[in-house]
């Protein structure tokens, strides 16, 4: 139990500091506060995360993920290969844009897309695979791009929780036609929202500014049928900020998790594995629990570490895609992604914990072996 002087350990803390409020006061001061000066800093300065490739700025991930697949000219009659161990916006986009999401199981170990499952889900009628880079450790991108090319295929990189993961020195987001990343406030870096596409075609990313601006280069000259995905300068201008912070919050991230994975020693507990040549940069640090899960979530909490699931009901068994899914005749079965739901349960993990955090938090998640 938490004593009287312990405050709890959130499971995730958004940093918004004086530097972040003094640049969007500053942008604010100057009166040009949506899609300005700020936001094409912001794109440059985040190009240099994916092996300088373009970069355009949006609204929010799922922005991000929508307009992509738009600009791939992706639709009605296609599907897209996803995973259903991810957050709903990831099957959700291709629903928006008509097309549908076929899932396929994760690997154990890094909760990626199965390479094989990817290889066995393939149809004629199949035009992209949605890799989801989740909780921050990359998929794998080696053998998804080659079943890729194999099938002329796009890839399309989820890769909105994963801000300067890597494989083999290679940088999500710069895998696939094109990466997607979220700047949500519980991120690794955040603009307190938005979003980013990051794409080594000038072509589409012509058509991914065009589409935002909706379907205009100049004003009044609409060129396309667009929408309003713009981002402000206000959060670019946070998002600024943040980003010339990620390099050290990132290292913390990975030296918290370090530490946790060393000094974890409960039996019916799992730490995260990271694939060789991948730089896991722990947007979440999850765990998988051998047990009854919800007394142990209990116990963290009442411990006051805190504590959550991502994610508790796989994409393919949310009403928006089980019910049509059903009528289709389409059964999904996906083991692992079952299991995995069953059993994860996210840590803290975030730059702000202190020594004394992470001890409370080992202590706490020791003691579900002593008496779970």
């Amino acid at each position: 139990m938490t004593s009287s002087n312990q405050q709890p350990i959130p499971a995730a803390r958004p940093i918004i500091g004086e530097e972040e409020i003094e640049a969007a006061v500053r942008v604010l001061r100057t009166g040009r506060v949506v899609q300005g000066p700020e936001v094409a800093a912001f794109e440059e300065g985040f190009s240099e995360l994916v092996d300088g490739r373009h970069c355009v700025a949006v609204n929010s991930g799922t922005s991000a993920l929508h307009l992509l697949l738009l600009a791939l000219g992706i639709g009605p009659g296609d599907e897209v290969i996803v995973p259903s161990f991810t957050f709903a916006a990831t099957a959700n986009v291709v629903r928006l844009v008509g097309a549908d999401p076929v899932f396929a199981d994760i690997d154990a170990d890094d909760y990626g897309l199965s390479p094989a499952a990817v290889e066995a889900a393939i149809t004629p009628r199949t035009a992209a695979i949605m890799p989801v880079h989740l909780y921050g450790h990359p998929a794998a991108m080696d053998q998804l791009m080659a079943i890729a090319a194999k099938h002329k295929l796009a890839v399309v990189e989820d890769a909105c929780q994963a801000h300067a993961a890597a494989l083999n020195g290679t940088p999500v987001g710069a895998f696939g036609v094109g990466g997607t990343f979220s700047f949500y406030p519980t991120k690794n870096m955040h603009s307190l929202e938005g979003g980013m596409v990051s794409t080594g075609d000038a072509e589409i990313a012509r058509t991914l500014r065009l589409l935002r601006n909706q379907g205009m280069e100049q004003r009044y000259a609409n060129e396309i049928v667009g929408v309003n995905m713009r981002l402000t300068d206000v959060a670019a201008a946070v998002g600024r900020v943040q980003l010339a912070k990620l390099a050290g919050w990132t290292e913390q991230r990975i030296a918290n998790a370090a530490y946790l994975t060393e000094h974890i020693t409960a039996p019916n507990v799992t730490t995260p594995v990271v694939a060789p040549g991948a730089r896991h940069i722990y947007h979440q640090y999850t765990i998988r629990f051998s047990g009854d899960r919800d007394a142990a979530m209990a116990k963290l909490t009442e411990a006051g570490v805190g504590n959550a699931v991502y994610y508790p009901t796989p994409v393919h068994r949310l009403r928006p895609f089980w019910e049509p899914d059903q009528k289709a005749g389409r059964i999904w079965d996906l083991p692992e992604t079952e299991r995995a739901a069953a059993e994860v349960i996210s840590l803290p993990v975030h730059p702000s914990l202190s020594a004394e955090d992470l001890d409370r938090i080992v202590v706490a998640v020791n003691d579900l072996g002593e008496n779970l």
